[in-house]
């Protein structure tokens, strides 16, 4: 047995996990080619028709949340494009097996080395694409995994995580891998601690380990003193989770009486199948970029529509503010987007993106009017820069509006707001009193106002939202709202942010909106704190 290593990574999913060591391997086992091209093509359609029908049983006896991770599967096998490479390996005298393992893999290398996180945290559904064919080609099936083990390998494919009785504990801990991946998902829902982003770690000899997946940390072999640490942060966060879950339900109320709201992120509608509307005042931002992501290209209006519309009657009365297509910058989007723009957070994006594409624009305006007929419904523009694009996108807003009328199509005119997130607006908010409401969008807000790249690690100290500036900004941002009487929140991960509570409530914002999983946290820490009131 080898001496004690610790690792650091990259957290996925919190929590702690203890138990014997599990390394995750490949498994593909050999086939036999049929040395005849007609033959290998038949072969491999039939195996990934195989697939497609092994994936949608599997997905049968699932929650709709991981349901929907293996429906994005399906599209992608069912997607013609993605066997065509293999085909024409096929032809050129590859037997079947091989011809599909190229072209994933040459999938995977472009997807890894892609600039936009959502395609990395894709490779783990491609491994598992491939494998799922390869089984159905070669007539085998991979290993079990076992149970209240620490599964450790380069990745872990969602249909393995999916075989796991994760009810009896366990945790992951990937030397690759993304937070973003849909094992990541399925961890956070199970809540399995996942650490990714280890680098190459040599297994041998070790047989049990620790995972910290708050902290994104892994000892091999663990000592006693490890164990004891464990033992007693197992018990404090069981301890913190209860005592956050009563927390949630409450209103928040600083120390000295004032209430805030705090609302709700949604990056998915999947999220809402374990989450109580009672735990928020609303749902403060909808990503509604999740739609326009994946195989199936650009979402038309029902289904944007039937998304939009299952928020809003969870939600309601409460509000539920939708971000029209935040696309650009550190969010490309295929055929929607500018491709190699050299400075992308500078240039097409957010609300001049939707402008310069109206025929994308007004599916999704459609689409939100329908759903506001179902709940209490705000539309909420990201990236404004200059007054104009208020009026534009209300022109817009007002004639899909008129179209909804005179079809007898059930809608309401939601209030258009904006997000503050470009120090111009910020400086000057009076200037965009049109606006129906403030949002502050503190992520771009900081990166914008020191000049330094939210997402670039080199810079990473600059781009502090504890800069006074930035504190200075919202503080006038605020000041004005109230003045002008429109309501102000902030929905960036600032409000998530412990150490920034303060001088937020200092500030006079009464509003928030944080991540499900920080709603506990947040209010629990609003109940410490004393705001002196004017």
């Amino acid at each position: 047995m080898r001496q004690r290593a610790e690792f650091d990574g990259t957290p996925a999913a919190p929590g702690h996990a203890a138990g014997p060591l599990h390394p995750i391997q490949d498994h593909v086992a050999a086939r036999a080619p049929a040395d005849d091209p007609a033959c290998e093509r038949r072969e491999l359609n039939d195996a990934i028709e195989a697939a497609i029908g092994s994936i949608r049983s599997a997905a049968s006896d699932l929650s709709s949340a991981d349901a929907e991770i293996l429906d994005f599967q399906i599209a992608m096998l069912e997607d013609e494009a993605l066997a065509a490479p293999a085909m024409t390996r096929i032809a050129a005298g590859d037997d079947a097996a091989t011809a599909w393992s190229h072209a994933i893999d040459v999938l995977v290398e472009d997807y890894q080395q892609a600039d936009d996180p959502y395609f990395q945290a894709r490779v783990s559904d491609l491994r598992d694409l491939h494998d799922r064919v390869h089984h159905h080609l070669s007539g085998t099936a991979p290993p079990p995994l076992p149970a209240a083990a620490v599964l450790a390998g380069e990745d872990l494919t969602p249909s393995r995580f999916l075989s796991v009785d994760w009810s009896q504990g366990g945790g992951i801990a990937l030397f690759g891998g993304s937070a973003s991946s849909h094992v990541a998902m399925l961890a956070r829902a199970r809540a399995v601690p996942m650490v990714v982003g280890l680098g190459a770690i040599d297994l041998a000899g070790h047989r049990n380990a620790i995972i910290d997946g708050t902290s994104g940390r892994l000892v091999l072999s663990p000592s006693e003193e490890d164990r004891a640490v464990f033992e007693t942060a197992k018990r404090t966060e069981a301890d913190d989770n209860q005592h956050r879950r009563m927390a949630a339900t409450r209103p928040a109320v600083t120390k000295d009486g004032i209430a805030v709201s705090v609302m709700t992120n949604l990056v998915d509608p999947q999220e809402l199948d374990d989450l109580d509307p009672a735990i928020c005042d609303g749902v403060g931002l909808v990503r509604t970029e999740f739609l326009f992501y994946g195989p199936r290209g650009l979402p038309d209006e029902e289904t944007q529509f039937q998304a939009y519309k299952r928020i809003a009657e969870w939600a309601a009365p409460k509000p539920v503010v939708l971000r029209t297509l935040d696309a650009g910058g550190d969010k490309p989007i295929t055929g929607v987007t500018v491709a190699g723009e050299a400075n992308p957070f500078l240039g097409l994006r957010g609300i001049r993106l939707s402008l310069a594409r109206p025929e994308i624009f007004r599916v999704q305006l459609r689409a939100m009017a329908r759903a506001s007929a179902c709940g209490n419904v705000r539309i909420m523009l990201p990236m404004v820069t200059v007054p104009e694009e208020i009026d534009s996108a209300a022109a817009h807003l007002n004639s899909v509006v008129a179209e909804l009328e005179r079809d007898g199509v059930a809608h309401a005119r939601p209030p258009l707001g904006i997000m503050v997130e470009v120090p111009a607006v910020a400086i000057v908010p009076e200037l965009y009193d049109k606006a129906a409401f403030f949002s502050i969008g503190s992520n771009d807000l900081t990166q914008y106002t020191t000049a330094a790249a939210r997402d670039h690690p080199d810079v990473a100290a600059l781009c502090s939202a504890a800069h006074p500036a930035v504190a200075s900004l919202i503080g006038h941002v605020v000041a004005e709202g109230n003045r002008l009487g429109r309501d102000v929140s902030l929905c960036g991960d600032m409000g998530g942010d412990l150490t920034h509570l303060p001088s937020l409530l200092a500030s006079g914002l009464r509003s928030i909106s944080v991540a499900p999983t920080q709603v506990g946290r947040v209010k629990d820490a609003i109940a410490g704190i004393a705001v002196t009131s004017s």
